[in-house]
Protein backbone atom coordinates (compact mmCIF):
# COMPACT_ATOMS: atom_id res chain seq x y z
CA UNK A 1 0.00 0.00 0.00
CA UNK A 2 1.81 3.29 -0.98
CA UNK A 3 0.99 6.08 1.62
CA UNK A 4 2.58 9.64 2.04
CA UNK A 5 5.92 9.56 2.82
CA UNK A 6 8.16 11.87 4.23
CA UNK A 7 11.54 12.35 3.17
CA UNK A 8 12.96 14.84 5.85
CA UNK A 9 15.76 12.33 7.01
CA UNK A 10 18.02 9.62 6.37
CA UNK A 11 17.85 7.73 9.34
CA UNK A 12 16.57 4.09 8.19
CA UNK A 13 13.45 2.71 9.31
CA UNK A 14 14.74 -0.38 10.30
CA UNK A 15 16.84 0.78 13.11
CA UNK A 16 14.35 -0.88 15.54
CA UNK A 17 16.76 -1.69 18.79
CA UNK A 18 17.98 0.74 20.57
CA UNK A 19 20.02 0.83 24.71
CA UNK A 20 19.35 3.89 27.05
CA UNK A 21 22.07 4.82 29.46
CA UNK A 22 21.77 1.68 31.77
CA UNK A 23 22.55 -0.52 28.47
CA UNK A 24 19.01 -1.90 28.77
CA UNK A 25 16.68 -3.11 25.85
CA UNK A 26 14.72 -0.25 24.96
CA UNK A 27 13.19 -0.62 21.56
CA UNK A 28 12.28 -3.62 19.32
CA UNK A 29 10.99 -4.61 15.98
CA UNK A 30 7.35 -5.57 15.93
CA UNK A 31 7.64 -6.97 12.59
CA UNK A 32 10.88 -8.87 13.59
CA UNK A 33 9.91 -9.56 16.79
CA UNK A 34 6.55 -9.80 17.80
CA UNK A 35 5.18 -11.56 14.19
CA UNK A 36 8.39 -13.68 14.22
CA UNK A 37 7.66 -17.19 12.29
CA UNK A 38 7.63 -20.00 15.43
CA UNK A 39 10.01 -21.66 13.21
CA UNK A 40 12.18 -19.05 13.90
CA UNK A 41 12.23 -19.65 17.31
CA UNK A 42 15.02 -21.39 19.18
CA UNK A 43 14.07 -24.37 21.57
CA UNK A 44 15.61 -24.80 24.25
CA UNK A 45 17.27 -27.33 25.91
CA UNK A 46 14.10 -28.92 27.75
CA UNK A 47 12.41 -28.76 23.94
CA UNK A 48 10.22 -25.71 25.25
CA UNK A 49 9.90 -22.36 23.50
CA UNK A 50 12.12 -19.33 24.32
CA UNK A 51 10.03 -17.34 23.73
CA UNK A 52 10.58 -14.23 25.76
CA UNK A 53 9.22 -10.24 26.49
CA UNK A 54 10.93 -7.23 26.02
CA UNK A 55 9.61 -4.01 27.93
CA UNK A 56 10.01 -0.96 25.86
CA UNK A 57 10.91 2.03 27.70
CA UNK A 58 10.54 5.73 26.92
CA UNK A 59 13.23 6.91 24.12
CA UNK A 60 16.26 8.51 25.23
CA UNK A 61 19.24 10.11 23.39
CA UNK A 62 21.39 8.00 22.38
CA UNK A 63 25.30 8.13 21.35
CA UNK A 64 25.84 7.36 16.85
CA UNK A 65 28.70 5.06 18.31
CA UNK A 66 26.69 2.50 19.43
CA UNK A 67 24.37 2.23 16.50
CA UNK A 68 26.25 -1.19 15.42
CA UNK A 69 25.54 -2.91 18.92
CA UNK A 70 22.03 -2.10 18.23
CA UNK A 71 22.24 -3.92 14.20
CA UNK A 72 23.62 -6.43 15.91
CA UNK A 73 20.93 -6.68 19.16
CA UNK A 74 18.35 -6.38 16.34
CA UNK A 75 19.56 -9.28 14.20
CA UNK A 76 20.09 -11.58 17.82
CA UNK A 77 16.58 -10.37 18.73
CA UNK A 78 14.63 -11.31 15.55
CA UNK A 79 16.70 -15.08 15.82
CA UNK A 80 15.00 -15.65 19.04
CA UNK A 81 12.06 -14.06 18.52
CA UNK A 82 11.52 -11.66 20.89
CA UNK A 83 8.19 -10.00 21.72
CA UNK A 84 6.86 -7.20 23.12
CA UNK A 85 4.13 -6.68 26.03
CA UNK A 86 2.07 -3.99 24.82
CA UNK A 87 0.49 -3.35 27.91
CA UNK A 88 3.81 -3.36 29.40
CA UNK A 89 5.40 -0.51 27.38
CA UNK A 90 1.71 1.29 27.42
CA UNK A 91 2.83 1.73 31.07
CA UNK A 92 6.03 2.76 30.44
CA UNK A 93 5.14 5.18 28.19
CA UNK A 94 2.05 6.49 30.43
CA UNK A 95 4.22 9.88 31.08
CA UNK A 96 6.07 10.14 28.06
CA UNK A 97 5.85 13.41 26.12
CA UNK A 98 4.14 12.87 22.65
CA UNK A 99 7.41 13.44 20.83
CA UNK A 100 8.38 10.32 22.51
CA UNK A 101 5.64 8.20 22.17
CA UNK A 102 5.61 9.19 18.37
CA UNK A 103 9.66 8.61 18.01
CA UNK A 104 9.12 5.05 19.44
CA UNK A 105 6.39 3.87 17.78
CA UNK A 106 8.17 5.13 14.22
CA UNK A 107 11.31 3.49 15.76
CA UNK A 108 9.58 0.21 16.25
CA UNK A 109 8.11 -0.38 13.07
CA UNK A 110 9.39 1.50 10.61
CA UNK A 111 7.78 1.48 6.99
CA UNK A 112 5.22 -0.44 8.22
CA UNK A 113 3.02 2.09 10.56
CA UNK A 114 1.02 5.02 9.25
CA UNK A 115 -0.25 8.65 10.55
CA UNK A 116 -4.21 8.84 10.35
CA UNK A 117 -4.82 12.55 9.46
CA UNK A 118 -8.86 13.73 9.54
CA UNK A 119 -8.21 17.01 8.37
CA UNK A 120 -8.23 18.33 12.10
CA UNK A 121 -6.18 19.45 15.12
CA UNK A 122 -4.51 15.91 14.33
CA UNK A 123 -2.28 17.82 12.33
CA UNK A 124 -0.17 17.38 15.30
CA UNK A 125 0.69 14.22 14.77
CA UNK A 126 2.35 14.94 11.32
CA UNK A 127 4.58 17.97 13.36
CA UNK A 128 5.77 15.74 15.66
CA UNK A 129 6.39 13.05 13.22
CA UNK A 130 8.74 15.48 11.36
CA UNK A 131 10.38 16.12 14.61
CA UNK A 132 11.49 13.16 15.40
CA UNK A 133 13.73 13.31 12.04
CA UNK A 134 12.25 9.80 10.83
CA UNK A 135 10.75 8.60 7.48
CA UNK A 136 6.77 8.69 7.99
CA UNK A 137 3.63 8.14 6.56
CA UNK A 138 0.10 9.99 6.15
CA UNK A 139 -2.97 8.66 4.96
CA UNK A 140 -6.81 9.81 5.06
CA UNK A 141 -10.29 8.68 4.68
CA UNK A 142 -11.94 11.11 2.23
CA UNK A 143 -15.75 10.02 2.82
CA UNK A 144 -16.91 12.25 -0.22
CA UNK A 145 -18.91 14.49 2.20
CA UNK A 146 -16.19 16.55 3.29
CA UNK A 147 -16.37 20.60 3.90
CA UNK A 148 -14.29 22.45 1.00
CA UNK A 149 -12.02 24.19 4.00
CA UNK A 150 -10.78 20.75 5.02
CA UNK A 151 -10.15 19.48 0.85
CA UNK A 152 -8.32 22.69 0.97
CA UNK A 153 -6.24 22.20 4.33
CA UNK A 154 -5.46 18.83 2.69
CA UNK A 155 -3.43 20.42 0.22
CA UNK A 156 -1.56 23.11 2.57
CA UNK A 157 -0.48 20.23 4.84
CA UNK A 158 1.15 18.81 1.90
CA UNK A 159 2.54 21.36 0.62
CA UNK A 160 3.85 22.24 4.50
CA UNK A 161 5.43 19.23 4.38
CA UNK A 162 6.41 18.54 1.45
CA UNK A 163 4.21 14.91 1.43
CA UNK A 164 1.64 13.51 -0.67
CA UNK A 165 -1.53 12.25 1.31
CA UNK A 166 -2.48 8.94 0.09
CA UNK A 167 -6.04 9.11 0.39
CA UNK A 168 -8.82 6.14 0.62
CA UNK A 169 -12.40 6.11 -0.97
CA UNK A 170 -15.74 4.67 -0.11
CA UNK A 171 -16.56 1.50 -2.47
CA UNK A 172 -18.29 3.38 -5.05
CA UNK A 173 -21.03 0.68 -5.65
CA UNK A 174 -22.01 0.61 -1.47
CA UNK A 175 -22.42 4.49 -1.56
CA UNK A 176 -24.61 4.30 -4.56
CA UNK A 177 -26.84 1.65 -2.95
CA UNK A 178 -26.99 3.46 0.25
CA UNK A 179 -28.21 6.58 -1.50
CA UNK A 180 -30.41 5.10 -3.93
CA UNK A 181 -31.97 3.56 -1.32
CA UNK A 182 -32.43 5.64 1.85
CA UNK A 183 -31.98 9.30 -0.01
CA UNK A 184 -28.62 11.46 0.66
CA UNK A 185 -29.38 12.46 4.57
CA UNK A 186 -30.73 9.25 5.81
CA UNK A 187 -28.87 9.65 9.41
CA UNK A 188 -30.53 12.35 10.08
CA UNK A 189 -33.70 9.96 11.01
CA UNK A 190 -32.02 6.67 11.85
CA UNK A 191 -29.06 7.33 12.72
CA UNK A 192 -24.86 8.21 11.30
CA UNK A 193 -23.53 4.27 11.71
CA UNK A 194 -24.57 3.25 8.75
CA UNK A 195 -23.67 5.72 6.54
CA UNK A 196 -20.17 6.21 8.41
CA UNK A 197 -19.89 2.07 8.23
CA UNK A 198 -19.75 2.78 4.27
CA UNK A 199 -17.36 6.12 4.27
CA UNK A 200 -15.18 5.21 6.72
CA UNK A 201 -15.22 2.02 8.61
CA UNK A 202 -14.51 -0.45 5.74
CA UNK A 203 -12.49 1.75 3.81
CA UNK A 204 -10.07 2.47 6.47
CA UNK A 205 -10.23 -1.50 7.43
CA UNK A 206 -8.89 -1.86 4.00
CA UNK A 207 -6.37 0.62 4.04
CA UNK A 208 -4.96 -0.89 7.75
CA UNK A 209 -5.03 -4.55 6.62
CA UNK A 210 -1.68 -3.11 4.79
CA UNK A 211 0.15 -2.10 7.47
CA UNK A 212 1.26 -3.78 11.21
CA UNK A 213 0.23 -0.15 13.09
CA UNK A 214 -1.67 3.15 12.89
CA UNK A 215 -1.44 6.15 14.64
CA UNK A 216 -3.95 8.08 15.71
CA UNK A 217 -5.03 11.90 17.42
CA UNK A 218 -7.28 10.25 20.05
CA UNK A 219 -7.51 12.45 22.89
CA UNK A 220 -9.04 11.02 26.26
CA UNK A 221 -10.65 14.43 26.98
CA UNK A 222 -12.33 14.61 23.14
CA UNK A 223 -15.46 12.71 24.52
CA UNK A 224 -15.63 11.64 28.35
CA UNK A 225 -17.93 9.13 27.25
CA UNK A 226 -16.19 6.98 24.70
CA UNK A 227 -12.59 8.05 24.91
CA UNK A 228 -11.68 8.29 28.68
CA UNK A 229 -9.31 5.47 29.09
CA UNK A 230 -7.75 5.81 25.82
CA UNK A 231 -4.26 3.85 26.03
CA UNK A 232 -1.07 5.41 24.51
CA UNK A 233 -0.29 2.05 22.71
CA UNK A 234 -2.63 -0.89 22.21
CA UNK A 235 -3.47 -3.99 20.19
CA UNK A 236 -6.24 -3.26 18.33
CA UNK A 237 -9.48 -4.22 19.58
CA UNK A 238 -11.64 -3.21 15.90
CA UNK A 239 -9.39 -3.90 12.55
CA UNK A 240 -7.00 -6.51 11.80
CA UNK A 241 -3.92 -5.81 9.91
CA UNK A 242 -1.17 -7.69 7.68
CA UNK A 243 -1.11 -10.52 9.45
CA UNK A 244 -4.67 -10.70 10.77
CA UNK A 245 -6.82 -10.29 13.84
CA UNK A 246 -5.02 -9.20 16.52
CA UNK A 247 -1.89 -8.37 14.74
CA UNK A 248 -2.56 -4.44 14.34
CA UNK A 249 -1.15 -1.86 17.06
CA UNK A 250 -2.99 1.13 17.66
CA UNK A 251 -0.72 4.10 18.58
CA UNK A 252 -2.56 7.26 20.46
CA UNK A 253 0.46 9.54 21.66
CA UNK A 254 -1.38 12.51 22.32
CA UNK A 255 -3.73 10.69 24.24
CA UNK A 256 -3.06 12.01 27.83
CA UNK A 257 -2.81 16.15 26.40
CA UNK A 258 -5.23 18.32 27.30
CA UNK A 259 -7.00 20.16 24.18
CA UNK A 260 -5.67 23.50 24.78
CA UNK A 261 -1.71 22.18 25.04
CA UNK A 262 -1.85 20.49 21.58
CA UNK A 263 -3.82 23.98 20.28
CA UNK A 264 -0.63 26.05 22.18
CA UNK A 265 1.90 23.54 20.13
CA UNK A 266 0.46 23.91 17.05
CA UNK A 267 0.54 27.84 17.65
CA UNK A 268 3.93 27.46 19.04
CA UNK A 269 4.66 25.60 15.96
CA UNK A 270 3.45 27.55 13.21
CA UNK A 271 1.91 24.04 11.87
CA UNK A 272 -0.85 24.76 9.64
CA UNK A 273 -4.66 24.34 10.64
CA UNK A 274 -8.03 23.95 9.47
CA UNK A 275 -9.89 27.55 8.44
CA UNK A 276 -13.32 25.74 10.07
CA UNK A 277 -11.60 26.22 13.34
CA UNK A 278 -11.75 30.09 13.54
CA UNK A 279 -14.86 29.60 12.40
CA UNK A 280 -16.01 27.83 15.75
CA UNK A 281 -15.56 24.19 15.09
CA UNK A 282 -13.31 22.33 17.17
CA UNK A 283 -14.03 18.37 16.25
CA UNK A 284 -14.26 18.09 12.16
CA UNK A 285 -16.34 15.63 10.25
CA UNK A 286 -18.29 14.99 6.98
CA UNK A 287 -20.28 18.30 6.52
CA UNK A 288 -23.96 17.26 7.47
CA UNK A 289 -22.80 15.98 10.32
CA UNK A 290 -20.25 18.63 12.00
CA UNK A 291 -21.30 22.55 13.18
CA UNK A 292 -19.79 24.59 15.63
CA UNK A 293 -19.93 24.45 19.07
CA UNK A 294 -20.75 27.34 21.52
CA UNK A 295 -18.25 28.87 24.56
CA UNK A 296 -19.06 26.16 26.88
CA UNK A 297 -19.88 23.79 24.99
CA UNK A 298 -17.70 20.32 24.81
CA UNK A 299 -16.31 19.72 21.16
CA UNK A 300 -18.22 16.68 20.54
CA UNK A 301 -21.97 18.29 20.92
CA UNK A 302 -20.60 19.60 17.27
CA UNK A 303 -21.20 16.13 15.98
CA UNK A 304 -24.34 14.40 15.51
CA UNK A 305 -25.95 16.66 17.79
CA UNK A 306 -29.44 14.65 16.62
CA UNK A 307 -28.08 11.57 19.09
CA UNK A 308 -27.42 10.87 22.21
CA UNK A 309 -24.16 11.47 23.25
CA UNK A 310 -22.56 7.97 23.76
CA UNK A 311 -23.54 7.26 20.07
CA UNK A 312 -20.80 9.82 19.03
CA UNK A 313 -18.43 8.03 17.21
CA UNK A 314 -18.67 6.70 13.45
CA UNK A 315 -16.93 3.40 14.38
CA UNK A 316 -13.41 3.71 13.63
CA UNK A 317 -12.79 3.95 17.85
CA UNK A 318 -15.63 2.33 19.63
CA UNK A 319 -15.59 -1.21 19.63
CA UNK A 320 -13.47 -1.00 23.36
CA UNK A 321 -16.44 0.43 24.85
CA UNK A 322 -18.97 -1.74 23.28
CA UNK A 323 -17.00 -4.58 24.94
CA UNK A 324 -16.35 -3.50 27.73
CA UNK A 325 -20.08 -2.44 28.51
CA UNK A 326 -21.26 -6.18 27.64
CA UNK A 327 -18.55 -7.43 30.19
CA UNK A 328 -20.53 -5.10 32.69
CA UNK A 329 -23.27 -7.42 32.49
CA UNK A 330 -24.19 -9.90 35.06
CA UNK A 331 -26.87 -12.32 33.97
CA UNK A 332 -28.59 -15.18 35.75
CA UNK A 333 -30.47 -16.95 33.41
CA UNK A 334 -31.15 -14.60 31.07
CA UNK A 335 -32.03 -11.83 34.14
CA UNK A 336 -29.80 -9.01 35.20
CA UNK A 337 -28.80 -8.86 38.44
CA UNK A 338 -26.59 -5.63 38.55
CA UNK A 339 -27.43 -3.89 41.77
CA UNK A 340 -29.59 -0.72 41.12
CA UNK A 341 -28.12 2.47 41.31
CA UNK A 342 -29.66 5.87 41.61
CA UNK A 343 -31.15 4.73 45.28
CA UNK A 344 -31.72 7.67 47.97
CA UNK A 345 -35.25 8.91 48.90
CA UNK A 346 -34.98 12.26 46.81
CA UNK A 347 -35.07 9.98 43.44
CA UNK A 348 -38.06 8.67 42.80
CA UNK A 349 -38.27 5.29 40.92
CA UNK A 350 -41.09 5.24 38.40
CA UNK A 351 -42.83 2.07 36.84
CA UNK A 352 -44.19 1.33 33.42
CA UNK A 353 -47.56 2.85 34.49
CA UNK A 354 -45.79 5.55 36.10
CA UNK A 355 -43.57 7.03 33.40
CA UNK A 356 -46.84 6.50 30.80
CA UNK A 357 -48.93 8.62 32.95
CA UNK A 358 -46.09 11.34 33.17
CA UNK A 359 -46.44 10.71 29.45
CA UNK A 360 -50.07 11.32 29.29
CA UNK A 361 -50.51 14.58 31.62
CA UNK A 362 -50.94 17.82 29.42
CA UNK A 363 -50.45 19.95 32.78
CA UNK A 364 -48.30 18.53 35.61
CA UNK A 365 -48.66 19.56 38.89
CA UNK A 366 -44.95 19.52 39.60
CA UNK A 367 -42.32 19.30 36.89
CA UNK A 368 -39.95 16.21 36.40
CA UNK A 369 -36.30 14.97 35.15
CA UNK A 370 -36.30 11.65 35.04
CA UNK A 371 -32.84 9.85 33.77
CA UNK A 372 -33.63 6.55 31.88
CA UNK A 373 -30.96 4.27 32.51
CA UNK A 374 -29.35 0.90 32.98
CA UNK A 375 -27.68 -0.24 36.67
CA UNK A 376 -24.67 -2.21 33.89
CA UNK A 377 -24.05 0.73 32.25
CA UNK A 378 -20.98 2.06 32.85
CA UNK A 379 -21.84 5.67 31.71
CA UNK A 380 -25.10 5.67 34.23
CA UNK A 381 -22.71 4.37 37.10
CA UNK A 382 -20.67 7.32 36.36
CA UNK A 383 -23.13 10.06 36.99
CA UNK A 384 -24.56 8.88 39.92
CA UNK A 385 -22.89 11.02 42.34
CA UNK A 386 -23.96 13.80 39.92
CA UNK A 387 -27.51 12.94 39.40
CA UNK A 388 -28.40 12.52 43.37
CA UNK A 389 -26.06 15.49 43.84
CA UNK A 390 -28.45 17.16 41.50
CA UNK A 391 -31.74 15.55 43.27
CA UNK A 392 -30.51 17.49 46.80
CA UNK A 393 -30.35 20.76 45.02
CA UNK A 394 -33.52 20.13 43.54
CA UNK A 395 -35.09 19.11 46.57
CA UNK A 396 -38.23 21.16 48.02
CA UNK A 397 -37.88 23.96 44.57
CA UNK A 398 -41.27 22.40 43.14
CA UNK A 399 -39.43 19.75 41.10
CA UNK A 400 -39.10 16.07 40.99
CA UNK A 401 -36.51 13.62 40.41
CA UNK A 402 -36.75 10.46 39.02
CA UNK A 403 -35.26 7.84 37.27
CA UNK A 404 -36.79 4.68 34.94
CA UNK A 405 -35.06 1.48 34.06
CA UNK A 406 -35.26 1.35 30.81
CA UNK A 407 -32.89 -1.24 29.89
CA UNK A 408 -34.31 -5.54 29.00
CA UNK A 409 -38.26 -5.47 28.00
CA UNK A 410 -38.81 -1.70 28.86
CA UNK A 411 -36.04 -0.96 26.12
CA UNK A 412 -38.32 -0.88 22.85
CA UNK A 413 -40.80 1.15 24.75
CA UNK A 414 -38.37 3.49 26.09
CA UNK A 415 -37.02 3.60 22.46
CA UNK A 416 -40.51 4.80 20.80
CA UNK A 417 -42.22 6.73 23.33
CA UNK A 418 -39.34 8.28 25.29
CA UNK A 419 -36.30 8.86 22.53
CA UNK A 420 -34.06 6.77 24.31
CA UNK A 421 -30.90 6.60 22.12
CA UNK A 422 -28.65 5.19 24.41
CA UNK A 423 -27.66 5.06 28.27
CA UNK A 424 -28.18 7.34 30.25
CA UNK A 425 -30.87 9.42 28.66
CA UNK A 426 -32.06 12.34 30.75
CA UNK A 427 -35.42 14.34 30.50
CA UNK A 428 -37.44 17.04 31.76
CA UNK A 429 -41.20 16.72 31.51
CA UNK A 430 -42.56 20.61 32.32
CA UNK A 431 -45.41 21.25 34.08
CA UNK A 432 -47.74 22.82 31.33
CA UNK A 433 -46.08 20.99 28.08
CA UNK A 434 -46.85 17.21 27.62
CA UNK A 435 -43.76 16.22 25.49
CA UNK A 436 -40.56 15.86 27.24
CA UNK A 437 -37.57 17.37 26.49
CA UNK A 438 -34.10 15.33 26.34
CA UNK A 439 -31.34 17.12 27.81
CA UNK A 440 -28.96 17.52 24.41
CA UNK A 441 -25.60 17.32 26.13
CA UNK A 442 -22.47 15.36 27.11
CA UNK A 443 -21.89 17.13 30.19
CA UNK A 444 -23.80 15.73 32.91
CA UNK A 445 -22.25 16.76 36.62
CA UNK A 446 -24.61 18.94 38.49
CA UNK A 447 -24.37 22.53 37.38
CA UNK A 448 -24.79 21.44 33.92
CA UNK A 449 -27.74 19.38 34.34
CA UNK A 450 -29.30 22.12 36.88
CA UNK A 451 -28.67 24.92 34.17
CA UNK A 452 -30.58 22.49 31.91
CA UNK A 453 -33.25 22.75 34.17
CA UNK A 454 -33.25 26.16 35.08
CA UNK A 455 -33.40 27.25 31.09
CA UNK A 456 -36.43 25.25 31.00
CA UNK A 457 -38.70 26.66 34.08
Amino acid sequence: MALATSTSSSIPSHSFLTRDSDGIASRLSAAAIRHAKPSSVPQSVSGGSRLRRIVARPCRAVEPAKRNDWAVETAVAAAEGLALDWEELDKELKNASPLEIMDSALRIFGNEIAIAFSGAEDVALIEYAKLTGRPYRVFSLDTGRLNRETYRFFDAVEKHYGIHIEYSFPDAGEVQALVRTKGLFSFYQDGHQECCSVRKVRPLRRMLRGVRAWITGQRKDQSPGTRSDTPVVQVDPVFEGVDGAGSLIKWNPVANVDGKDLWNFLRSMDVPVNSLHSQGYISIGCEPCTRPVLPGQHEREGRWWWEDANAKECGLHNRRLQTNDAANRLTVNGVNTRADIFEIAAVVSLTRPGIENLLRLRKRQEAWLVVLYAPWCRFCQAMEASYLELAGELAGTGIKVGKFRADGEQKPFAQKELQLGSFPTILFFPKNTSKPIKYPSERRDADSLVSFVKALT
